[in-house]
């Protein structure tokens, strides 16, 4: 079953309307890949999450350690997701069945991970230049969606990747590019989102803020599995994931951070180990 916890407070900015989802849909369907106790997390290869993303390997929250205790890699699990504040974490899990853990899968910061292609995208940035994914092939990314206007969740997102980009030593900052997608591309024009980044501290010389085509920014919202809700309230406001994707220099998703609880400490070790397994050529 999937739900949304509701908690009160100014303008309801801390529920995420999960879309579509009802009380007694049915569980979540995922093989467990690693479970990771000092982080309270498990590693998932999970099915569709009707309305908020689609099938993908990623880190999980789990509830409490009593919870994680009882499950192993390869564990088959049926599962609760519930998400607060954009913060989703596992509240029930049950055993279905085994499987090996595939063998392809890959090591990221002592991670085993599994690697999906990242969508390309099309986008507008903060100075009006034409940006694709394309443009950026070679770099090491950390990709995440925000916008402007959003009360409490965006601009600590942002923070913490401010906070991560002031680690990074020279090499890797020039190995580096950080990028965040505007999720409300009717409203967020290039001059607001350079405002957002600097009033921020982002260094916009690697980062990039993108806007575009309402469409074209809806489809990567989809690709992502970054679910949103718009509010029918004056404000428009928009209930969505928090979530930032590590994407390596192939354009290869290879580690996602969901809330705001990673350290920036964690991320800039991930980055520091991607770009030194990259080639010459990729650097």
């Amino acid at each position: 079953m999937c739900k949304c916890d509701v908690i009160g407070g100014p303008r309801g900015h801390l529920c995420v309307l999960l879309l579509n989802w009802i009380l007694g849909a049915d569980p979540v369907h995922g093989v467990v890949v690693e479970v990771l106790p000092a982080a309270q997390q498990m590693i998932i290869a999970h099915d569709d999450i009707d309305g908020l993303m689609p099938a993908m390997t990623m880190n999980m929250s789990v509830a409490s350690p009593e919870l994680l205790n009882t499950l192993s890699a390869g564990d088959i699990i049926d599962f609760e997701f519930t998400v607060v504040s954009g913060r989703g974490k596992i509240t029930a899990a049950e055993i279905v069945g085994r499987q090996p853990v595939p063998a392809d899968w890959v090591r990221t910061t002592s991670t085993l991970v599994g690697e999906d292609p990242a969508p390309a995208f099309d986008l507008i940035d903060h100075a009006s230049k034409r940006i694709t994914l394309a443009d950026l092939a070679g770099k090491t990314l950390l990709l995440d969606f925000i916008f402007t206007r959003c009360p409490g969740p965006c601009p600590i997102l942002t923070s913490r990747n401010v906070a991560v980009e002031r680690l990074l030593s020279d090499t890797l900052r020039l190995q580096t590019h950080f990028v965040s997608i505007s999720i409300d591309p009717e409203r967020d024009t290039p001059e607001d989102l350079a405002n957002y980044g600097r009033a921020r501290g982002a260094d916009l010389e690697h980062w990039y803020f993108l806007t575009g085509e309402p469409a074209a920014v809806a489809r990567l919202v989809r690709e992502f599995g970054v679910g949103t809700s718009r509010s029918t309230g004056a404000d428009g406001d928009i209930q969505h994931i928090i979530v930032s994707f590590l994407i390596d220099p192939e354009d290869q998703i290879v580690k996602r951070y969901l809330g705001n609880d990673t350290a920036p400490e964690v991320i800039e070790a991930a980055l520091a180990e991607i770009a030194a397994a990259a080639t010459p050529l990729e650097r």
